[in-house]
């Protein structure tokens, strides 16, 4: 651990000590969809993280994998936290009916105290739809429609419980297609991006403000990104292997996804950094393998405690 010390370089030195005035927020993942992950992990994963530096947990959501349900799980979180933000990254919402999810999403928002932002995107995977029983092929249509059916039963009075958060838990909606901009600007709260460098979280953001000005939204959205961790050389061959696992679905593309896995310090550094400047406004950092030291080390880069 100490060697990487050795290794930072003087810009790293500066891009630690700037963090600390840094406008972006960083949040750090639940390792919600890890073999070795248990309750008692996630459970102590989210109570750390609600003393900081981190001001979210996050959490993934597969069906056809192993891994926790991510409104549950946030919901087992919210009794063991006060401050830190719970949020999905994200959830595929037409693999769900529109007023359970709702029911969920406002509960997870209620008994937190307003704490849920709830990210939600179409969702890639057929074999997660087929076993729900849900059409995938029309998948788009049934988004859009749900978009607008969760804030109607959000501000409505027949399904409760009502969440704490006005006209709802805090809608972030996630994708790359110009659908999924159109949908930023008519029914969300912001944009959610799906991993991937900074230039590519600068582009799609940029269509996100864009949609959002020509939908005559006041303000701007809010715009959220993730990436991925395993710190230490046996970690990172772990966490390769995970990400690989986890984007099989994707073919040569999950190769790309695990060659942006960050494995030093410096990398970390260099990523926050670049979605700070591509203006983000919460980065969520997931772990790709499933053991405190994992946390700790993160936490380390991030309380500038490298120095």
């Amino acid at each position: 651990m100490h060697v990487d010390v050795i290794s930072l370089e003087a810009d790293t030195y500066r891009s630690i000590i700037s963090l600390a005035s840094s406008d972006m927020r960083v949040g750090i993942g639940l390792p919600n969809t890890l073999d070795a992950a248990d309750g008692d992990m996630l459970l102590s994963w989210a109570r750390r993280a609600d003393d900081g530096p981190f001001t979210s947990v996050g959490v993934f959501d597969r069906l056809v994998y192993h891994g926790t349900d991510p409104l549950a799980t946030l919901a087992a979180c919210a009794g063991v936290t006060e401050e830190v933000r719970l949020a999905t990254s994200i959830v595929a919402g037409p693999l769900r009916s529109d007023a359970l999810l709702a029911k969920k999403a406002a509960t997870v928002d209620s008994i937190s105290d307003g704490r849920l932002t709830l990210g939600l995107a179409l969702g890639a995977r057929r074999e997660d739809y087929e076993e729900a029983g849900a059409s995938f092929n029309d998948r788009g249509r049934r988004f859009s429609r749900q978009l607008h059916r969760l804030r109607e039963i959000w501000e409505g009075d027949d399904i409760g419980p009502e969440p704490v958060q006005e006209g709802g838990p805090e809608l972030l909606i996630g994708g790359q297609s110009d659908p999924t901009f159109q949908r930023v600007g008519r029914y969300g709260d912001g944009y959610i991006h799906g991993g991937g460098p900074p230039r590519a979280f600068e582009r799609q953001a940029e269509k996100a403000r864009a949609a959002w000005q020509e939908s005559g939204r006041p303000g701007e959205p809010a715009l959220w990104g993730h990436g991925y961790f395993a710190l230490g050389e046996e970690a990172a061959e772990l966490g390769r292997a995970y990400l690989l696992d986890y984007y099989e679905f994707t073919g040569p593309f999950a190769e790309r996804i695990a060659e942006g896995l960050l494995t030093t310090p410096q990398e970390v550094l260099q990523f926050v950094r670049g979605y700070e400047d591509a203006g983000c406004d919460e980065l969520i950092l997931f772990p790709t393998v499933a053991d405190m030291s994992q946390y700790d080390r993160l936490e380390r880069i991030l309380k500038n405690e490298w120095r």
